[in-house]
């Protein structure tokens, strides 16, 4: 079961509270603000790789937050600020038909971290991130492996990891079915600094 207090970071930051207000201290839930680490530039990258066509987007809008204490962490980016693509028409395809983004704008990831890990260590740790995976509306549990590279003052993450497009109900048209892959390769990089710091 996702701790309450993850729930309550999820809900609030997610729907852009805490980004609209990135001043403001987070609510009183949160008893040590030092062990909170933010990024609000990290990168995500996807692939389709089908057997009549390469298909490439990257965003750096991916924003995020880990509790170094509660081992709990959230991610969420704006799926309109994908850029790449082979036309300006496969991005609006892909908005309008197959992510539906006015109905479901962001994309979300949250949940807890499995391993114990020393965040006052420096060092390289590869770790297991167990959460709520949520794409096109859909959520699905997922464990995403992780590489962890903490340092004084920082925390890189890095990760490669598939998403089946029928697991969250994105359908492609029998037409394009040599074009589109089933399965989207995503390879996400953010680094985390300190939100005390800021």
């Amino acid at each position: 079961m996702i701790p309450m207090s993850l729930l309550l970071i999820s809900s609030i930051w997610l729907l852009g509270a805490w980004g609209a207000n990135a001043g403001n201290q987070m609510p009183g839930f949160l008893t040590k603000p030092e062990t909170l680490f933010i990024s609000e530039q990290g990168r995500v990258r996807f692939t389709s790789d089908a057997p009549l066509e390469l298909i490439e987007a990257e965003s750096g809008q991916l924003r995020g937050l880990i509790d170094t204490e509660a081992r709990t962490f959230a991610f969420t980016i704006d799926m309109l600020s994908f850029q790449g693509f082979n036309s300006p028409l496969q991005r609006e395809h892909f908005n309008e038909i197959y992510m539906e983004t006015e109905k479901f704008p962001k994309s979300s990831f949250a949940g807890k971290i499995i391993e114990e890990v020393d965040f006052e260590m420096p060092g390289t740790y590869s770790i297991r991130a167990k959460g709520k995976l949520t794409v096109h509306g859909v959520e699905q549990e997922r464990i995403i492996r992780c590489d962890l590279v903490v340092a004084e003052g920082s925390i890189d993450v890095d990760t490669q990891f598939s998403i089946l497009l029928r697991e969250h109900d994105i359908r492609i048209p029998r037409v394009f079915h040599q074009k589109i892959a089933e399965e989207i390769q995503v390879r996400a990089r953010a680094t985390f600094a300190p939100k005390s710091g800021r």
